[in-house]
C-alpha cells in the first residue's frame, strides 16, 4: 500500500512541474494583448490575465497572484 501512496502523490506533484506554456512567449503575448502596460503586480491585472491567457479559474489565480506579490 506504501508504493501506491507514492505512486499516486508522485502523478500529483509532477503536474506541479509541468511544460510552462510562457516558453514561446504566448502568456506574454496575450497579456500585452490585455493590458498594453501590464504590471502582475497590480492584483485586477495578474488575475485577468491568468483566467485569459493561462486558462485559470478565479479562486487559483488570486491565489496565485498574491503568492507572487500581487495587491
Amino acid at each position: 500500500m506504501k508504493r501506491g501512496t507514492i505512486l499516486v502523490v508522485a502523478l500529483l506533484l509532477g503536474g506541479c512541474w509541468g511544460d510552462n506554456d510562457d516558453t514561446t512567449g504566448s502568456v506574454s503575448a496575450c497579456a500585452t494583448r490585455l493590458y498594453p502596460q501590464y504590471n502582475p503586480k497590480v492584483l485586477q491585472q495578474c488575475v485577468d490575465v491568468c483566467i485569459k491567457c493561462d486558462r485559470g479559474v478565479t479562486t487559483t489565480c488570486t491565489a496565485s497572484c498574491t503568492l507572487k506579490g500581487a495587491h
